[in-house]
């Protein structure tokens, strides 16, 4: 697969999702430009239906099922987000599904989920674990499972967001997003490559579970004991085989990993500077500029805001 494969996905993904999902707001920050001496634009996908950018992803995939694959009923796996996403779809289109997600799950992201189902199984401690089960669970029931990334369409929903930056900047420089299972920065990196392959594509993970990240060093695909993090959207390991590994080996240009710390710092100033509240995984790609500022002075910068489900009681550790 190619970056062109991508664009095109993402090109046909727009005018399906379209009616479904918000065009998010792209908006400069005069505090954390000051910061950090960068041209800082904010991606405000925690401001996207359900509270995340996986709306867009969900409903492309949903969208481009067959009517005789609607019929069978959906099964997802999720640490939350992906899981709301699709369970917003299904509601909106009238289609049956089960969402599962591991027992650890953030009660806010459970509870998200229960806004648009009751179809919610609980599975595993680890979003690996989960999704391997609810593989299984899709075959031995013949239902149609949707990957929280590993997916074409679901990277091509996810894409959008690159699709809607290149309308609301002209230049751009670099873009920071948070990776989990890939499928975010996959969409966006395919499609701004194939737009203008000079933009940097910057890769942001938790130092406690930076599976992708090793993964790509390593030059294949690795399971690693991970530590728990606070940004649980891009917690855990990685589905076998998945296609977002390749398209990140070719299209995202570094990886930068930061700590539990740095994390909470980044969400605080969001906070303080912008008055927006954000879950773990934005934190993580900006504390990932943060820590690499002085390479970005006087350069246009994006962080993609992935999400805003951050529970009450995670909120409050942070803040202490």
């Amino acid at each position: 697969m190619n970056q062109f494969d991508i664009k095109q996905e993402v090109l046909m993904a727009e005018k399906r999702i379209r009616p479904h999902i918000k065009q998010t707001y792209l908006d400069y920050s005069v505090a954390l430009s000051h910061a950090t001496k960068a041209n800082v634009f904010l991606k405000c996908e925690n401001l996207q239906y359900t509270g995340a950018f996986k709306a867009r992803g969900a409903f492309n995939k949903l969208l481009s099922l067959t009517p005789a694959e609607r019929e069978k009923g959906v099964v997802t796996a999720s640490s939350g987000n992906h899981g709301a996403a699709v369970a917003f779809g299904l509601n909106k289109l009238k289609i049956k599904g089960v969402v599962f997600v591991p027992e650890n799950a953030s009660s806010t992201k459970v509870d998200n989920i229960r806004n648009y189902t009751n179809d919610l199984k609980f599975y595993g401690t680890d979003c690996s674990q989960t999704e391997m089960h609810a593989l299984a669970y899709a075959k031995q029931h013949n239902m149609i499972y949707v990957s929280p990334y590993n997916d074409l369409q679901v990277i091509g929903g996810q894409g959008t967001i690159g699709l809607e930056i290149t309308n609301q900047l002209d230049v751009i420089d670099a873009v920071f997003v948070p990776v989990g299972g890939g499928g975010l920065i996959s969409g966006i990196a395919g499609y701004l490559k194939a737009v203008n392959p000079a933009i940097q594509m910057i890769g942001c993970l938790p130092l406690n579970s930076p599976v992708m990240a090793e993964s790509v060093k390593a030059g294949h695909l690795i399971e690693m004991e991970t530590l728990p993090t606070i940004s649980d959207a891009t917690a855990g390991g990685l589905e076998p085989g998945t296609i977002t590994f390749d398209i990140c080996r070719q299209w995202v240009d570094e990886y930068i990993l930061v700590s539990e710390e740095e994390i909470k710092n980044a969400i605080v100033s969001m906070i303080k500077t912008q008055h927006l509240l954000i879950e773990g995984a934005p934190g993580v790609a900006l504390a990932a500029l943060f820590k690499e500022a002085a390479r970005f002075q006087g350069k246009n910068v994006v962080i993609v805001l992935s999400g805003a489900n951050i529970s009450v009681e995670t909120l409050k550790s942070v803040l202490c």
